[in-house]
């Protein structure tokens, strides 16, 4: 606890002038994640594999593409991986097992004009994100699944395409989305954040739509990590925050420095030690 502790109180207590950069993600990857644990790093990995993932669709466009180093492998590790998956060698553990589940598919499919890369891909990375043994990173990208394939559920009635092939993961959810014909796909009361999600597929602007899906992600956060006070979760939410604010100062720089230093200030505010923890 202590560690995480001094990881937080750590943090520098900013005042970002408009000429400054805002604390970015990273920032985040060169000061914070070389002091976790081995164990943890695994679990911020997760977070960090998206990139990879961009990446890993880009070379496979663009030969001399290469890694924006976003991610967690070079670009040197993702041709290593490619050339393995070739030859249908999947004994380097360097990378995670659902690269090599996705990249064996995508050599047999790629050239097929159904098959979405992108898609596939994503459904495999989440279904193995979701087998993380922390129940709150776990839980985390069940969530972000469930919004993901319900938002593209309800476009693709809309624009009268097919549900079921715009829909990933292998969840009951998935599969409940994937082949209900019911106008809430019969899971109201069981998502009880259903109805906002609804909400938010009526809206038009896809500007406030991103805004009105990132205030449901970061309530969501606030609510499941309310008692975990120097937890590895509280650092992945701060990381999951801080990707939320650096996209949006991209449109408004203002508006992403204000929501900064709000995040600091309540991450001051929340290791002040609960008296659970002076017993």
């Amino acid at each position: 606890m202590s560690n995480y502790y001094c990881l937080v109180a750590g943090l520098p207590d900013l005042s970002i002038e408009e000429s400054k950069k805002v604390y970015s993600v990273a920032n985040f990857k060169e000061d914070i994640y070389p002091n976790l644990s081995s164990a943890d790093k695994k679990l911020i990995n997760l977070y960090f594999l998206k990139y990879d993932n961009q990446d890993l669709l880009r070379m496979l466009k663009r030969k001399n593409a290469v890694s924006d180093k976003k991610g967690n492998f070079t670009t040197e590790q993702l041709r290593t991986l490619i050339g393995n998956a070739k030859e249908g060698d999947t004994a380097d553990k360097t990378f995670p097992t659902y690269l090599y589940d996705f990249l064996e598919i995508y050599f047999q499919r790629h050239e097929e004009e159904n098959f979405m890369a992108e898609d596939y891909l994503a459904g495999c990375y989440f279904n193995y994100a979701m087998k993380c043994p922390n129940q709150f990173i776990s839980a985390w990208f069940e969530f972000n699944l469930n919004i993901n394939n319900l938002l593209a559920a309800y476009t693709s009635r809309k624009y009268k395409l097919d549900v079921a092939s715009n829909i990933i993961g292998n969840t009951e959810i998935s599969e409940i989305i994937r082949t209900s014909t019911a106008r809430d796909f019969g899971l109201t009361g069981i998502l009880d954040y259903f109805e906002k999600i609804q909400h938010i597929s009526e809206t038009d602007c896809l500007v406030e739509k991103e805004k009105k899906i990132d205030l449901l992600k970061w309530e969501w956060m606030e609510t499941e990590s309310f008692f975990d006070y120097f937890s590895i979760e509280k650092i992945f939410v701060f990381l999951l925050k801080l990707e939320m604010i650096e996209r949006w100062s991209l449109l408004d720089k203002e508006k992403g420095n204000e929501m900064f230093r709000n995040i600091i200030r309540h991450l001051k505010e929340e290791v002040k030690i609960p008296e659970d923890y002076q017993k």
